[in-house]
């Protein structure tokens, strides 16, 4: 009999011993926490965002630089795609492709201003959004927000200063670059109604259609050669064709030339920037492309989470620095300013949560 009372405390005190266990396990046991990895992981999971430009171009390089700078700051994957060129029709068809994908919010660069709003209409019918950085869809249009330089008026600005540094008075080289793209259509006007400002100042000649760097200084070299003597300033609106004058002009004054040709660029390429510290160029407009790919992204995560754009907030001018020999060290901290002064007034300028 004490064999077996033994036996059954044994056995009862096994039960309340494991029964003890199981109940401080189930009291102490927590949820692990998430961790950064985990939270950015389960963000990529609710945000189908898409970058698309038209083709390859070394102001896109430099947009994409903020799209991946917003990835970083988010944890968010953006699915970013080249096209194969300027036309509406391969932009269209590679838009759609990534709709059928999944994704929905769209950054795109618009290969056709009037063309573009055929996709825009159809892909938002089924959900899709749009935000167009660089270049505006002609309006009206139902893509949410442009985020970018004031395309005019910076080509005014250019063509205001470059004609200054001439006294006002000479003759004026007009360096376009593709008039098939958006803004190159928008530069030749803005070019040609400032130099209507000054009865002294004439367009002597306008050059286009360069898509290569070997294109422009071929180009350009020919055109100040036709014109040698004649020549008293050149503006160049597009990032290929500022690299091109630059190289130029770099040959122009070794060849001994003494006739000073004043010439102004935009963006930041290398050879543009060595050329203003060198005194072959005047100046160059800076855009702020950085800005253009890390607010447009912004923006959709804001959208995604429940925000709407404010009546009257379509337009986000991502603003632009005239770079010259006296700031060229000092004006990416500009830059950067406008982009964070920018990302701080988004919640009271440019969208509402109600």
């Amino acid at each position: 009999m004490k064999k077996s009372r033994s036996w059954r405390f044994q056995l009862v005190t096994l039960m309340v011993l494991a029964l003890a266990g199981t109940m401080l396990y189930g009291c102490s046991k927590t949820e692990p926490k998430a961790t950064d990895t985990q939270k950015k992981a389960t963000d990529k999971k609710e945000y189908k965002i898409a970058w698309y430009v038209s083709a390859p171009h070394p102001f896109f390089e430099d947009v994409k630089k903020g799209v991946e700078g917003f990835e970083k700051d988010y944890g968010i994957t953006v699915e970013k795609q080249v096209g194969p060129d300027w036309s509406q029709p391969s932009e269209t068809q590679n838009v759609e492709a990534l709709a059928a994908k999944g994704l929905k919010y769209f950054v795109f660069y618009p290969s056709d201003p009037s063309g573009a709003n055929g996709m825009i209409d159809e892909l938002t019918g089924q959900g899709s959004s749009f935000i167009s950085f660089g270049a505006q869809p002609s309006q009206p249009t139902k893509t949410k927000f442009y985020a970018g330089t004031d395309i005019k008026e910076a080509a005014v600005q250019a063509t205001e200063y470059v004609i200054k540094q001439m006294g006002e008075k000479g003759n004026l080289i007009n360096v376009l670059e593709v008039l098939e793209d958006t803004n190159t259509k928008l530069r030749k006007e803005a070019v040609e109604e400032t130099v209507k400002k000054y009865p002294n100042v004439k367009i002597i000649q306008e050059i286009s259609g360069m898509k290569s760097p070997e294109e422009a200084v071929q180009k350009i070299d020919d055109s100040i050669s036709a014109n040698l003597g004649k020549v008293d300033g050149i503006v160049a609106t597009g990032d290929i064709t500022s690299a091109g004058v630059a190289q130029v002009l770099s040959a122009y004054k070794q060849k001994g030339n003494t006739k000073v040709i004043h010439a102004i660029g935009i963006d930041t390429d290398p050879i543009v920037m060595k050329a203003i510290k060198d005194g072959v160029l005047d100046a160059t407009i800076s855009q702020n492309p950085y800005g253009q790919g890390y607010l447009s992204c912004l923006l959709f995560k804001y959208i995604a989470d429940g925000w709407t754009p404010k009546q009257g907030s379509y337009n986000m001018n991502t603003g632009s620095i005239l770079v010259t020999k006296d700031n060229i060290d000092t004006y990416q901290k500009d830059i950067a300013k406008l982009t964070e002064d920018i990302k701080a007034t988004i919640e009271t300028k440019y969208l509402e949560k109600k």
